[in-house]
């Protein structure tokens, strides 16, 4: 059997195994979650039913967000966020389909929270475990995957030094094929010698002669031919081959690969919450907390209201334009916390400490954030999101877009009512460069690593200590 069919029914086998432990996995944790509700296992024909759904609907949401694909050199993180997404959507259809079939009424809704906290958990240990005795096996030498890395200079230096600083990928560098006449090998940062195996010339010998697994190009952009090359002399072998781009130069934004009408196409500045699933995931997401939380707060914002309406002339709401997604201006709501005023020239003054024009219930407003209360409308009309980079007057954008670098990506996305930047203090005036560039490094960082799982940790930072910070004006 070749060694490349071999590891593809490797990987295969291991993610049936693993689909077979998520099914019974979930199975258990409803099992378990019954027995603590009621403490017995004799369960009507309703619970099995909604028990052998959530096992299916489970099941396929796993398949659907990646859980089943190979995670050798990804971070646990991304695979927690894999599995929560999994997991939410999953019990967030078990709801949905019980109120559609009207049997919502026939079972315990304590017991599909319990069951949804202890089907992940369980899936997190165990996917934990396994991640951490591959890990260790790899580090010892087993489940290991020999590479050879093409090219000697410091895009090849940086691949090595990665793959030594992560031995439970199980990824041994054996060492280099140089492109240049002369060429003595690499010296890692903790001081290890890759030898320099030959040139592209020796390459099918010495690949073959190391039982070599994988061949790394990590090559200039302007090689194509000595990549041409090293494809062409290893089209016969089942060594995979891939590629490193030399585009660490750049500003990147959630690089990532694709396709485009058939054109291998790599993303230096995207979101993958602009995805598909993901974009459909943020839009619900938006659409079910804004509805629950305009239920909720409806008393306040009409309590605001008749107080801003008595204590100062003018709309209750303030309307502004705004930066949007994909840089498309939309009218923002806030409750008015000013007097009426203009400025000439369309000119826009940033409220500062002790501004003049702030009404009495407009400062408490603006120290505790209720004025932005109102974009919940916003939200709902599918023109911010919750959790969002913040959107600012478009003078302040055509101000800063040619002062702070990558500031215009901000808007690839919706903006939102909080935001990481928010939550770590960068709110209210940015009266410097400094400020904004900061606001900016905390805003491009939360489109590049969004998921759902980190909107969520920021809506419980935001409900903690993001309402009234030091800053707010």
């Amino acid at each position: 059997m070749k060694k490349g069919l071999a590891l593809k029914e490797h990987s295969t086998s291991l993610s049936i195994i693993l689909r077979i432990i998520d099914c019974v996995g979930l199975l258990l944790a409803g099992l378990l979650s019954y027995w603590l509700r009621f403490s017995n296992l004799d369960l009507s024909i309703t619970y099995k039913n909604v028990l052998l759904l959530g096992v299916l609907i489970g099941a396929a949401s796993l398949s659907f967000f990646g859980a089943y694909r190979a995670w050798r050199g990804a971070t646990f993180t991304s695979e927690i966020q894999c599995v929560v997404s999994a997991t939410l959507t999953t019990f967030l259809l078990l709801i949905i389909s019980g109120f559609v079939t009207q049997s919502s009424e026939l079972f315990s809704r304590i017991w599909v929270v319990s069951w949804l906290l202890t089907s992940t958990t369980t899936i997190l240990v165990y996917r934990l475990l396994l991640r951490k005795t591959l890990g260790a096996l790899r580090a010892k030498g087993f489940n290991i995957r020999a590479v050879i890395i093409i090219g000697d200079g410091a895009l090849a230096q940086q691949v090595a030094d990665r793959l030594e600083q992560h031995p439970e990928m199980g990824l041994i560098v054996q060492g280099i094929i140089g492109t240049h006449e002369q060429v003595n090998g690499l010296t890692t940062h903790k001081g290890t010698v890759v030898p320099c195996l030959g040139n592209l010339n020796d390459l099918e010998s010495v690949a073959k002669k190391n039982k070599t697994d994988q061949v790394w190009i990590a090559l200039p952009m302007s090689e194509v031919e000595k990549m041409e090359q090293v494809q062409s002399t290893l089209s016969n072998s089942s060594i995979a081959i891939r590629m490193v781009p030399d585009i660490f130069g750049f500003r990147l934004l959630n690089q990532s690969m694709t396709e485009v009408a058939g054109l291998p196409v790599i993303n230096i500045s995207t979101s993958h919450m602009l995805e598909g699933k993901n974009r459909f995931l943020k839009s619900l997401e938006d659409k079910i907390l804004a509805s629950i939380i305009l239920l909720l707060i409806s008393p306040i914002l009409i309590t605001l209201a008749i107080i801003i309406k008595l204590t100062s002339k003018g709309p209750i709401l303030f309307k502004q334009y705004r930066t949007g997604a994909n840089g498309q201006d939309f009218k923002v709501y806030k409750f008015r916390s000013m007097v009426v005023h203009n400025e000439e020239g369309g000119k826009v003054t940033q409220a500062t400490k002790g501004d003049s024009r702030i009404t009495p219930i407009g400062a408490f407003m603006r120290r505790t954030s209720l004025d932005e209360l109102p974009q919940f409308i916003n939200v709902l009309q599918g023109r911010m999101s919750i959790v969002g980079p913040r959107p600012h007057a478009l003078a302040h954008n055509e101000h800063y877009k040619t002062l702070v670098e990558s500031y215009m990506r901000r808007h690839m996305v919706k903006p939102g009512i909080t935001g990481w930047a928010q939550v770590n203090g960068f709110r209210g005036e940015t009266d410097t460069i400094d400020k904004m560039e900061s606001r900016v490094e905390y805003d491009l960082y939360y489109i590049e690593n969004w998921s759902v799982w980190f909107d969520l940790r920021i809506i419980f930072l935001t409900v903690f200590k993001g309402f009234i910070h030091k800053n707010a004006i």
